[in-house]
């Protein structure tokens, strides 16, 4: 049997392990093995790029999914966890005034304290600890986790900490998630990478408050239902295939063991509404109020997928739609995370281009790549100019009716007409193809449920845009796209991570788990895929 060796950096420390490997074994079936995080955000389909390896020696870049292992060998792996050290998450949203009314309570009884969930005694510890009352509120992302320790006594939110999701080394989006856990023991292995970050970050939280773990009584996860499904162990095969069936619809509590926290400690659950529009929607419908409100509201979260509810006097519709991962950097040629060196901003002037780089700021020599937010305002400068026609095809400087300074930045990369923000980052045509998949999506979302209740975009009111990447987003870049419909300028407002916040709200107040959850029984779920509409729009929206 062949042994491959693995060279890991973590923090400037570098670490060899050694893996017995079967021949014709994959580099990335070899590296699980020794537990070895390698990305593979294209599900091993060898379309991203992302998991390459360098052989030590030759410096050869290799796809880590792609190439079968016939004899002993040498691999360098990159530093992921430094990577993710910069990477930039959201860790607040919108919130609302509330009463304090959390489901967990103690009762100093006879020297001892008992421990309540409801009118349930979960515990008893030995002496006063009625004033040591803590929960976690963790929003759990396709590509990212926030944790938000809360001394529930008090209602206060003490710290939080944020990580890149360990899942998403696995795949990158909900189905790549579903088909990576039916495969031998890949639930477990996702469930194992999720309860391993999730102890690291209660760590961290730990050291920066003082708290004892073991009066921490209470978690709420909110995330999208895939999430929910492998944040719990439970196998999300009915996700994956008609008719969408979850295993679990929220609204419970479940017990987990392996997190080290009170032995007596819950789990909450908050209602999903659907196989693909989650707790994190149902945290965002909390938090917004969309069932009080007045008129018409469009609720969206964007970001991996495309999770929206539209709100008329009191009626709910929600649907969702696979927007992919151009938004996360993935399947992009120069894209990145929003890390340390991301464009995250672009705009066009008088005086040529601006752009901002994570951690270097203006124009910064730093610039390594692009992330969502910077994918975006380049799309859409480059619409509104004219670099990019109708159909998404940049043109040509000779054929061109913008700026020299533009016409500048033109060149091509692979006999491929790209543009230059600097001279290793650009924008190349297959990228806008995978823009175009993703705002198409969400535009054909958005369009589709306003039929449905009758409605143009001319009878929104408000539209909210919530999650850590929307927050991060501009107007402009949004109408310049088509994302959203060009009416409705100036009625855009910013919600951020509504999944955190709802989720507190859910650990501080136990009367909005019932309120959320006949709220959530009277949404109308519209699953975009069975419409009959549903391809000629797409089609239509894909255009700029």
């Amino acid at each position: 049997m062949p042994e491959i060796i693995f060279i890991t950096s973590e923090r400037g420390v570098e670490k060899k392990t050694a893996v017995k490997a079967e021949k014709g074994q994959k580099i990335i079936e070899a590296a699980r093995l020794g537990g070895i995080k390698i990305e593979t955000p294209c599900n091993g389909l060898g379309l991203c790029g992302k998991c390459g390896v360098r052989g030590a020696g030759s410096g050869e870049f290799i796809l880590a999914c792609q190439e079968a292992i016939e004899k002993d060998a040498v691999y360098i792996v990159r530093d992921y966890e430094n990577e993710n050290d910069s990477l930039r998450i959201l860790s607040g949203g919108s919130g609302f005034d509330y009463p304090l009314e959390p489901f967990i309570s103690k009762r100093f009884v006879n020297g001892k304290t008992e421990i309540y969930g409801g009118d349930k005694l979960l515990g008893i510890e030995e002496r006063d600890t009625g004033a040591l009352l803590y929960g976690l509120a963790v929003d759990i992302g396709t590509t990212t986790l926030v944790a938000n320790l809360v001394d529930i006594a008090r209602g206060k939110s003490l710290a939080s900490v944020s990580a890149l999701n360990p899942q998403a080394h696995y795949a990158q989006d909900v189905l790549g998630r579903i088909h990576f856990a039916g495969k031998g023991d890949g639930l477990s292995v996702l469930y194992k990478a999720f309860i391993e970050k999730l102890n690291l970050m209660i760590g961290d939280l730990i050291q920066k408050t003082k708290v004892n773990p073991a009066h921490i009584y209470e978690l709420v996860y909110s995330g999208n239902t895939t999430m929910l499904h492998l944040a719990c162990n439970i196998d999300p095969v009915g996700l994956g295939k008609y008719p969408y069936t979850p295993a679990i619809n929220g609204g419970c509590h479940i017990t987990e063991k392996a997190l080290n926290i009170s032995p007596f400690a819950r789990v909450y659950l908050p209602p999903v509404i659907s196989a693909y529009v989650g707790a994190d929607i149902s945290s965002g419908l909390l938090v917004t109020g969309l069932e009080e409100r007045k008129g018409s509201t469009l609720f969206i979260d964007i970001g991996t997928n495309g999770e929206m509810a539209l709100a008329k006097d009191g009626r709910i519709a929600a649907s969702s739609t696979a927007a992919g991962p151009a938004f996360e950097g993935m399947n992009i040629s120069c894209g990145m995370r929003a890390n340390a060196g991301a464009v995250e901003s672009f705009a066009v002037n008088d005086d040529g281009c601006v752009y901002t780089v994570i951690d270097g700021g203006k124009n910064s020599p730093k610039a390594a790549g692009i992330c969502g937010s910077g994918l975006l305002d380049i799309a859409g400068e480059l619409v509104r100019t004219g670099v990019i026609d109708s159909r998404g095809r940049l043109v040509p400087p000779d054929k061109g009716n913008y700026s020299a300074l533009l016409k500048e930045r033109m060149g091509q990369v692979d006999g491929k007409n790209a543009f230059f923000i600097t001279k290793d980052v650009y924008l190349a045509q297959k990228d806008i193809r995978q823009i175009q998949l993703a705002k198409g999506a969400i535009r054909c979302g958005i369009e589709l449920l306003l039929s449905r209740f009758n409605a143009d975009a001319g009878d929104i009111d408000e539209i909210i845009i919530a999650g850590s990447f929307g927050y991060h987003l501009n107007e402009e870049s949004l109408l310049n796209t088509g994302l959203l419909p060009p009416r409705c300028g100036g009625k855009i407002s910013f919600a951020g991570n509504t999944s955190l916040s709802g989720a507190e709200a859910f650990l501080l107040n136990a009367s909005f788990r019932r309120k959320m959850k006949e709220v959530t029984a009277r949404v109308e779920n519209i699953e975009l895929a069975q419409d009959a509409e549903f391809e000629r729009a797409f089609i239509k929206y894909m255009g700029f």
